[in-house]
């Protein structure tokens, strides 16, 4: 019987072992385990939990199943909000939201939610439990851009709703950012990702890979030329940033988004691709987010000495908990309150080193964290072969400059509202990254969501 004070522990493999393979690092619970976990839950009244979750999942009812060992009606409650719960179960920053919220946290630790949520999805996977989809058609037509969370959840709440939805995908491979963006290590394509999206899939949604909204065609063709009547744009944040430092042209400065592409999309990672890859022997992640930590963590297991270089110290590293803590058991060296100044290049263009400075925080800024000021004197030298910027992201703007009266910000987002994500043109609507820069996965699909609903009503009044 759990012990109701503490979460019932996760399997993981052991850290010595995992920084040399690109396995799943968390195993998860089994049965057994996770009804032990879910009788820890006090099925509030007024569940605070449920107000964390961007999807707004049933979490008192589905737990409560799991508790009574109905893992099929567990799955159908979670299915109600969210159409991709192994991955969320997964990826989720959990910890600030729906278990953040958590009563039993008060005194204790809170509800495994997560690791909940993550059993019930794979148990349908492995027993190809059906999601429920729309009894009969409605006659309307939607176009979906983008195959990441956003355009997924979108899709899928529109086809239950009874809409004939169309997804563009500009890859050749669905899934966007969960299967360029996200290591092996943290979220299996072939065993988590495909298996969602086939899920989708059999609510009846039509999928179109290698269409790049923009260059293709248009959403004024989608509209005008497709008989499509409402477009959802879920089509990311892929564009990166740097920091505009001296060096940063050389070779082996790579951003992220490549250096993970190359790695989860492209199979670098596997000797059996030839995808080429500098693993480096001794590489610089310069950033604190999850895609730090998972290009750092990558950049591990091809084998080299990493670091991860940060402005701020460990309290304000933007990552989940989780993931820095992983970094830190396999062999990442994190260098906080530093700030790299100039890439040092060799007589043959290669990087050779980083110069950095030390920080130290100062007066909060407008994001309210405490603004990293320079150290005077304290410059040093670190030597490397390979640096990773891993600074961010913003949208492309092709789609926003070849479509007719869609507003954007002054980063180049769409500009959408935030309850429905209706734009500033007629029938099209956006979320995600798209609208927001860089965000996490649950907050696209919360935005798919309301995505959906805007549309829906959209499409009900017309």
């Amino acid at each position: 019987m759990a012990d109701v004070l503490k979460k019932v522990p996760v399997r993981e493999q052991e850290p010595q072992v995992r920084a040399k393979n690109f396995d799943e690092v968390c195993l998860g619970y089994n049965k057994e385990e996770a009804m032990d976990e879910a009788t820890r839950c006090i099925n509030c009244k007024n569940a605070q939990c449920v107000k964390g979750c961007p999807v707004a999942i049933n979490i008192p009812g589905f737990i409560q199943q799991v508790k009574e060992g109905n893992i099929e009606e567990a799955y159908k409650i979670i299915g109600e909000s969210s159409a991709l719960p192994a991955i969320c179960g997964r990826v989720c920053p959990q910890e600030s939201q729906c278990e953040g919220k958590c009563i039993r946290g008060i005194k204790g630790e809170p509800v495994s939610i997560g690791k909940l949520e993550r059993f019930v999805a794979d148990y349908a996977l492995e027993n190809d439990i059906k999601p429920v989809g729309a009894e009969e058609k409605n006659g309307h037509k939607v176009a979906v851009i983008g195959s990441g969370p956003a355009g997924l959840t979108c899709a899928g709440d529109l086809a239950k709703l009874g809409y004939d939805v169309t997804v563009f995908e500009a890859l050749h491979e669905l899934g966007g950012v969960l299967v360029y963006g996200i290591p092996e290590f943290r979220l299996p394509k072939h065993a988590v990702v495909k298996k969602e999206i086939e899920k989708v899939k059999e609510l009846g949604v039509k999928f179109e890979t290698n269409v790049v909204i923009g260059k293709s065609t248009t959403i004024d063709q989608l509209i005008e030329e497709e008989g499509f009547e409402a477009v959802f744009v879920g089509s990311g944040a892929g564009l990166p940033k740097f920091m505009g430092i001296p060096g940063e042209n050389a070779n082996g400065v790579f951003s992220a988004n490549e250096y993970l592409t190359r790695s989860n999309l492209m199979k670098a990672f596997d000797e059996s691709y030839d995808t080429p890859i500098v693993a480096g022997t001794k590489v610089a992640v310069v950033g604190g987010g999850n895609v730090a930590m998972d290009a750092a963590r990558t950049a591990l297991r091809l084998g080299a000495e990493v670091h991860i270089v940060y402005r701020r110290s460990e309290e304000e590293l933007p990552a989940r908990v989780e993931e820095v803590h992983h970094a830190k058991e396999e062999g990442v060296i994190f260098d906080l309150l530093t700030n790299p100044k100039e890439i040092l290049v060799d007589e043959n263009g290669y990087v050779k080193g980083m110069v950095c400075v030390k920080m130290e925080l100062g007066e909060p800024d407008a994001s309210g964290r405490r603004r990293p000021v320079e150290v005077e004197g304290s410059e040093f030298t670190i030597d490397l072969d390979t640096i990773i910027m891993s600074l961010g992201t913003s949208p492309n703007p092709l789609i926003s400059s070849t479509t007719e009266g869609l507003e954007v910000n002054k980063w180049k987002c769409i500009v959408a509202d935030e309850e429905t994500g209706k734009t500033t043109k007629e029938g099209v609507y956006a979320g995600g990254d798209a609208v927001t820069g860089a965000a996490t996965v649950i907050l696209a699909m919360g935005a798919g969501k309301a995505g959906a609903k805007g549309i829906h009503e959209y499409l009900s009044n017309k």
